[in-house]
């Protein structure tokens, strides 16, 4: 029988991952991350919280369906709109009307979100914590959960010792699927069980409308702050397998998503007005940053290359550039 990770004292850990680390070339801080993300989308997914809840983001792409070659990071969570305030929420979809319905229902989802994860989600992630053994603390901010662990080695700054869980209730999560993902350094010690978890995860052809709008409105914005270049990469990687293509043929999923942020993600443009989200996706989407934006993107790309996070070789930022450029032709053109 294997042995499990989380069991071996601090030196075994550290040498066991020295080993992966030489194995993936993949730096020993990062692959320790990897496995308390996973730890702990195992903690939520195997408990009775997992049922209504939807893994979603940069980070489900990379260990659901190997699209992105990202380490791990944040984890957003979506807890279903329809539990949280089943009252209101009875619609299929379940979208507010109007903006002061949207209003109305951000107010009492927050409420009872916070509620929810002081009070039944961070019970779950302790309730785990004891019954593997493990030494972690949490923090709770709001809707925000902090896992914080024991580093084994000192990394980079760009890499925090902890786990972020972010959690939203503003959407079913849906379209979704359940499938497996694993550690990281798993593959590489065959002789050592990992942690695994098995959540449901939000379609990478529905991340692609989320994370296009989302683009959409930094250009109109005309920001690019710490951390958002990862969304440009993010979309090229999904071209890369195909989902792009497939969400820019379901115009359906197109238009739901921007019902959806229409009523509770209402954002203005650099000059106040009103970002239009379904002419975004309706042969109007902006993927391409203007010039003070493309230099800040290339900035933090580079931030993201330097802090190890990016496997393999990545793309030149020029070459991204390009790519970003026919992908919104190719959006456009439908």
């Amino acid at each position: 029988m294997a042995e499990l990770y989380l069991t071996l004292s601090r030196d075994e850990r550290l040498e066991a991952l020295g080993v992966a680390a030489t194995a993936s070339g993949r730096p020993v801080h990062l692959l320790e991350k990897d496995i308390w993300a996973v730890w702990a989308l195992q903690g939520l997914f195997d408990s009775e919280l997992g049922e209504h809840l939807v893994f979603k983001g940069g980070t489900s792409l990379s260990k659901g369906y190997d699209v992105i070659e990202r380490s791990s990071e944040d984890i957003d969570l979506t807890y279903d709109i329809r539990w949280i305030i089943p009252e209101l929420a009875t619609g299929d979809p379940p979208i507010p009307a109007s903006r002061s319905q949207a209003d109305k229902w951000t107010k009492l989802a927050r409420e009872r979100l916070t509620d929810w994860v002081k009070d039944k989600t961070l019970p779950a992630l302790q309730k785990h914590a004891a019954a593997t053994g493990v030494d972690v603390t949490f923090r709770v901010e709001n809707d925000v959960i902090y896992v914080d662990y024991e580093k084994l080695i000192q990394g980079s700054d760009y890499v925090p010792p902890w786990i972020k869980l972010e959690f939203g209730a503003r959407s079913t999560g849906e379209p979704s699927e359940t499938r497996k993902i694993t550690c990281d350094a798993a593959k590489s010690l065959p002789e050592l069980e990992f942690p695994v978890a098995t959540p449901k995860i939000m379609l990478p052809k529905r991340t692609v409308w989320e994370k296009a709008t989302a683009v959409h409105v930094l250009c109109a914005q005309g920001i690019a702050g710490d951390r958002v270049s990862r969304h440009w990469y993010d979309l090229v990687k999904l071209d890369d397998k195909g989902f792009a293509q497939a969400a820019f043929d379901d115009k359906v999923l197109g238009q739901e998503v921007a019902d959806w942020k229409s009523k509770f993600f209402r954002e203005k443009d650099r000059d106040g007005n009103v970002i239009d989200y379904h002419a975004a996706v309706s042969g109007k989407l902006q993927l391409v940053p203007d010039e003070k934006m493309r230099k800040d993107l290339e900035a933090d790309y580079q931030k993201t290359i330097d802090a190890g996070l990016l496997l393999g070789e990545p793309e030149p930022f020029e070459q991204l550039m390009k790519r970003w450029e026919a992908l919104q032709r190719r959006a456009n053109s439908k």
